[in-house]
């Protein structure tokens, strides 16, 4: 069988994008979705989505980790799925869809060489904080840590440390961890699933920016992380709850085609 296929990527986070609006593929393929996201031996991307109808809805985005699973909401994915139905023509310079987490809004700019997404996220509540580290779901889990410098750091090794302790080891964790610079933050991820640090992560960056907001009091933060430059903006209620946030940043098409499976 052949199967047409976009590659999307969003600050060094890369997914495979197909539109399955006519269920073109089973979502229960475990093995077709880690075939396709293998950098070996498939297209190679952090993570593959699944464009489908959804009643009421511009329409529903299913996300798999590169490991197959089908995984929690994804900041990146979200950005380059709304990119990808611009591209088919499905929407114009807004949009609303669902995803595993619920609804989600979107407002589109075309830049040419890439389109510019703000991505609505969901509220979160139930913030936790200890004296080292911030802890909440901001679509997906998120454990925030904050550094002096990212300067020789490896996160890598410490991420997966924290990613499979005895407290997160069974469901998983993302691990970021965020130091302070002149124009925001800096952020690096160990994601689950993927279980590597990638070049970018929506979800980890908006807990990053969230996180660093109780510490410095702000409720807008510019983000570097290794694939680009993010924006968060959000609106803090009290110290277990945030709304109205925003992720903003590129999304860009890389190539399209066709692969035999």
């Amino acid at each position: 069988m052949q199967i047409e296929f976009w590659k999307y990527q969003g600050t060094g986070n890369d997914f495979v994008l197909i539109d399955n609006r006519n269920n073109i593929i089973s979502p229960d393929n475990k093995e077709l979705v880690e075939k396709l996201c293998h950098r070996r031996f498939g297209i190679g991307a952090d993570g593959l989505m699944l464009l489908e109808n959804a009643d009421g809805y511009d329409f529903r985005m299913r996300y798999f980790n590169s490991d197959g699973g089908e995984a929690s909401m994804c900041g990146n994915g979200g950005r380059c799925i709304v990119a990808f139905a611009y591209h088919l023509g499905i929407i114009k310079d807004k949009t609303v869809f669902i995803a595993v987490d619920g609804e989600h809004e979107a407002l589109v700019e075309d830049k040419g060489s890439y389109i510019q997404v703000s991505l609505k996220m969901i509220d979160v509540s139930g913030i936790e904080h200890e004296d080292q580290h911030y802890y909440m779901d901001t679509g997906s889990p998120h454990y925030v840590e904050f550094i002096e410098s990212h300067e020789n750091f490896d996160t890598y090794s410490k991420g997966k440390a924290i990613r499979y302790n005895d407290r997160f080891a069974k469901e998983g964790t993302n691990v970021n961890f965020v130091s302070f610079n002149d124009s925001g933050i800096q952020v690096s991820t160990y994601e689950r699933g993927v279980e590597n640090e990638t070049y970018s992560c929506g979800t980890g960056v908006v807990a990053s920016a969230i996180s660093s907001g109780f510490e410095k009091g702000k409720e807008q933060f510019n983000i570097q992380t290794k694939g680009g430059l993010l924006e968060v903006r959000f609106e803090k209620i009290d110290a277990q709850n945030i709304k109205n946030v925003w992720l903003i940043g590129p999304a860009t098409k890389v190539f399209s085609g066709t692969i035999n499976v």
